[in-house]
């Protein structure tokens, strides 16, 4: 049987023992009521005729007063005696009216008969009195059968109430052996309610509020030591323990959610903190090529659930590259016109929902997974995108994506800076027209390679254009650029990773060789030589005819001195001209090797 199903039946027999002893309770209060109306009729009625008799002597004292001294206030107080004994009277004729017994009717009878006798008498001698016949009045108030009345009025009375005492001893007696019948079995019904009160009460607080009460004391430990892991009472009751019940799910509902905010606030300060030290790391980069390493290594970290890649707008501003990835992109490729970009086109963060509630970038592949695309704007130019993608069904990029411009803002200022840095270090050391580096640079070069300690031999090509006025005299001055750029683009294709190909000065240049002997850097100037003398150069469709090149090398092989290498490759330049140009001469032999167009 279910321990509600008991508890009710229970609650049950409780209730009807308890309207039982209520009722044995109500039916005692009723006989002690009787009792006390018994008593309090007794009381009445005595009260009655004794106050009746009492009115009668007031009244005979009064009149014999008056017989005896004339004096008219006593005339007046007889007056107003016999006047309340009148209403005495009417108060003794009411009691017979309330069912007294025959015995109790006769004596009160009586006591009206002897009663109404005074008072003829005591009126008689009074009227007697005050028509002048004193003798006749005393006579009358002292006569034997004033006596004999006023002794039977007493009489009466006393009979009354001793008969009233008598019927109201058994009545009293009779409703008090009720009442105490009545009022056992009411308290033999409440000590036998409050038996099963106190089973029930037992039964209730032990199954249905101790244990409980010390499961959720062992719940509120666990939570007070934040174990929101702990599994609350789960019975659906409907009263104060399930509304404590429920309050301790609050609580630990709140809990549960206090520990989510903070975890949330721990990750946010994490996510936060490692921005940063990505922040510190695109600060410290000192070349455009250290930062994609950077956002790659920090971008895997802060966004493990996103794929990416790192886009560069390539010189032509037409195009976006990949110089980095994370994850395992699949929607975009790693290079498109930037024109393909809705990012790039409208110069703010573009969100391409798998859903296809916007306009999707042209360069991401259908599916429906979503991606972002973030330009990379500083100082009013686009120098990229920093692109993000996330798998089917996830939904970390929303999340993700304060943090993401929040990257992107710094990471475009930090490529920007270095563009900047790149493009005033190459002021310095580059030749804006030819875009190799500038005698400045040469000078440093060729001070680092005189005080290198390495072994090895270097060689130093003096380059100048022959007759290379003609071509400004001729074809213009943009011609005559034209050509130092070929020229140039030529030299550094030959002379590859192992030489560094500079810009003298006007039409001059001069390349240095390092880790060559004197056989490969000969060859070398001779393909250079025969490179430019060979190569048909046009300048808006117009031949500007065969551009030749005078030569010089000087070489630090056989313990040839460092210093003097500008001045014996000069020297060489120098010979290889007055030879007759298109030429290459050597310090090591000093023979001119040429072939004339």
């Amino acid at each position: 049987m279910r321990i509600s199903t008991i508890t009710n039946w229970a609650y049950a027999l409780t209730v009807g023992l308890t309207l039982l002893s209520g009722g044995s309770f109500i039916i005692a209060t009723h006989y002690a009521d009787r009792e006390r109306d018994a008593l309090d009729t007794a009381w009445k009625a005595d009260e009655s005729v004794e106050a009746l008799a009492r009115a009668a002597e007031l009244t005979t004292e009064d009149a014999r007063l008056y017989v005896f001294t004339g004096e008219q206030r006593y005339q007046q107080a007889f007056q107003a005696a016999l006047a309340e004994e009148r209403e005495r009277e009417r108060a003794v004729r009411v009691l017979r009216e309330r069912g007294l017994p025959e015995e109790e009717l006769a004596a009160l009878r009586a006591i009206e008969a002897n009663a109404e006798i005074l008072d003829a008498i005591e009126e008689s001698a009074v009227a007697d009195f005050a028509n002048g016949a004193e003798a006749q009045a005393k006579a009358a108030l002292f006569s034997p059968e004033h006596e004999e009345a006023q002794f039977g009025l007493l009489s009466s009375v006393s009979h009354f109430v001793d008969l009233v005492a008598t019927r109201t001893r058994g009545e009293v007696e009779q409703a008090s052996a009720q009442a105490a019948l009545w009022g056992t079995i009411a308290k033999s019904m409440l000590a036998l309610t409050a038996v099963v009160f106190l089973c029930v009460l037992y039964f209730v607080l032990t199954r249905r509020v101790t244990r409980p009460l010390l499961r959720m004391s062992n719940v509120v430990q666990r939570l007070a030591k934040q174990d929101y892991d702990v599994q609350l009472l789960t019975d659906g009751r409907r009263d104060e323990i399930g509304d404590m019940n429920q309050a301790i799910q609050i609580f630990r509902d709140n809990g549960l959610e206090r520990e989510r905010l903070d975890a949330e606030r721990r990750k946010d300060q994490q996510t936060k903190d490692q921005i940063l030290q990505l922040m510190h790391r695109l600060q410290a980069c000192r070349l455009e090529g250290e930062l994609a390493p950077v956002v790659s290594l920090f971008a895997s970290q802060l966004f493990p659930d996103l794929s990416g890649h790192l886009f560069v707008m390539n010189t032509g501003r037409t195009a976006l590259i990949a110089k980095s990835s994370w994850g395992t992109p699949t929607l975009s490729g790693k290079e498109f016109a930037a024109h393909e970009c809705w990012g790039i086109r409208r110069g703010r963060a573009h969100f391409s929902e798998g859903a296809n509630s916007d306009v999707r970038c042209l360069h991401l592949e259908q599916g429906s997974s979503s991606a972002l695309c973030v330009p990379l704007s500083a100082r009013g130019d686009t120098v990229g995108a920093l692109y993000f993608e996330e798998a089917e069904g996830s939904a970390a990029l929303a999340k993700a994506r304060t943090y993401v411009e929040l990257i992107a803002e710094n990471l475009a200022l930090a490529i920007a800076n270095l563009q900047l840095r790149d493009r005033l270090a190459n002021l310095a050391v580059k030749d804006p027209l030819t875009g190799l580096l500038n005698r400045r640079s040469l000078d440093e070069n060729l001070a680092e390679l005189i005080q290198s300690s390495e072994d090895g031999s270097a060689s130093l090509m003096m380059i100048d254009i022959d007759h290379f006025k003609r071509f400004n005299d001729q074809f213009g001055h943009d011609a005559g650029d034209f050509v130092m750029g070929q020229v140039a683009a030529i030299m550094t294709s030959i002379a590859g990773p192992g030489g560094v190909v500079h810009r003298y000065g006007g039409e001059e240049f001069a390349i240095i060789l390092r880790k060559q002997d004197t056989t490969a850097a000969l060859h070398t100037a001779e393909a250079i030589r025969h490179a430019i003398e060979t190569a048909p150069i046009d300048y808006q469709g117009q031949p500007l005819g065969t551009v030749t090149v005078s030569i010089g090398i000087a070489s630090t092989e056989d313990d040839r001195p460092k210093a003097t290498l500008m001045q014996r490759a000069d020297a060489a330049l120098l010979q290889a001209k007055s030879s007759g140009r298109n030429a290459v001469v050597s310090d090591w032999s000093g023979r001119a090797n040429r072939r004339l167009a």
